[in-house]
């Protein structure tokens, strides 16, 4: 069955295309001028779904309190209607048994076919007290070869794991490459040697660049000017207006092309709930002015959808909505080796799109040609 998209924008890796776009069942077909159809863009936007590689929650729902295919369900569904369709669940520094659970839940839920689910993003607990955040250092520990065997152990989607370079031995980060597993440095005080030295062994990205992270300063370039210096190295960034000033990102920006640099919202439970108020590890964490914070005001996570993180890269950090959304679907996509059927609109590819207004607000949402206008 042809669905067939018109009167709008095409956002396609290369730029805006003015036109439509037809769906043949699950796949691209069609981009070209359409003059009908059955959806009218009436003069908005049609781009690729967005792709979150740092979801810890939303619905209510905390991925570390509930580590079920059903919890992961509930989470994706929270984020679709801020057109992500494509998500690591986030599993926050814990023990391994809570690891080795949310990884079979992840697994049953790819099974299950549970939309949108790529894998899973295990954040800690191997990194550095030092840069903490909201996490609960008495969860911290070293890479082991058991720890490795853990990691390198989901079957079905795949595996991002944030560690600090510091904390673990070059060959425990060269097995976890071999082993398809993707790697970023994160709540970490790493050297700038030893955050290259973490890059040479198989480093590819770093978990939201400038947060809890050693920074860029004229003697000690950090992890920051690691990052920012390596042209092949992928950057997640949280464009709320709170964890990052704009300055500094639209510096950043500078460094290296948009698709080195991936939108992400290190979204809790209070993304797409009514309730702004949840526990983690035992701390009341409160969301206000679409930011969490802890009792002492530290950031615990975000209150951000992906929606508003592209309008946000837009409005304020001046980017282009062509751009924001290679850094919203196609860098993240690139990142985690989905191939080239994510994370692009090009014939062929899998139909997971955003429809757009004028203003950027979200109209609809398909994921695998399965959707609709909300």
């Amino acid at each position: 069955m042809t669905v067939a998209f018109f009167n709008g924008h095409i956002a396609t890796k290369d730029g805006l295309i003015s036109g439509g776009l037809a769906l043949e069942k699950d796949r691209i077909a069609e981009i070209a001028p359409i003059n009908g159809g059955d959806f009218d863009l009436d003069g908005g936007y049609l781009l690729p779904g967005f792709i979150d590689t740092q979801v810890n929650g939303g619905g209510g729902v905390l991925f570390n309190d509930d580590t079920s295919a059903d919890a992961i369900a509930a989470i994706g569904a929270a984020h679709r209607p801020y057109g992500t369709t494509g998500f690591l669940p986030t599993l926050i520094s814990d023990e391994l048994e809570v690891i080795d659970a949310a990884m079979r839940a992840t697994e049953d839920a790819i099974a299950q076919g549970v939309p949108g689910v790529l894998g899973i993003h295990i954040e800690g607990p191997f990194i550095s007290e030092q840069r903490k955040g909201i996490h609960d250092p008495d969860k911290f520990r070293r890479l082991t070869e058991d720890s490795v065997k853990l990691l390198s152990s989901l079957k079905r989607g795949k595996t991002l794991v944030t560690l600090a370079p510091e904390h673990a031995e070059p060959e425990f980060i060269r097995t976890l490459k071999a082993a398809g597993v993707v790697i970023a440095a994160g709540h970490t005080d790493a050297t700038y040697a030893q955050a290259r030295t973490g890059i040479e062994a198989g480093i590819t990205g770093v978990t939201h660049l400038f947060n809890a992270m050693s920074p860029l300063s004229h003697r000690a370039p950090g992890v920051v000017g690691a990052a920012l210096e390596d042209q092949s190295i992928y950057c997640g960034i949280i464009v709320d207006g709170h964890h990052v000033d704009a300055t500094a990102l639209r510096i950043a920006l500078r460094t290296k092309p948009y698709d080195r640099f991936m939108l992400v919202t290190d979204a809790m439970p209070t993304v797409g709930s009514d309730t702004k108020q949840f526990n983690l590890m035992g701390k009341h964490i409160v969301a206000a002015n679409g930011v969490c914070v802890g009792p002492d005001g530290t950031l615990a996570g975000s209150d951000l959808d992906m929606a508003a993180a592209v309008r946000n890269t837009v409005n304020t950090l001046g980017v282009s909505l062509a751009d924001a959304s290679v850094m919203a679907s196609y860098a993240p996509a690139q990142f985690m080796g989905l191939g080239p059927d994510h994370g692009q609109l090009k014939i062929g590819a899998r139909a997971d799109l955003v429809w757009l207004d004028k203003a950027l607000q979200v109209r609809g949402v398909w994921i695998n040609g399965e959707g609709g206008p909300l």
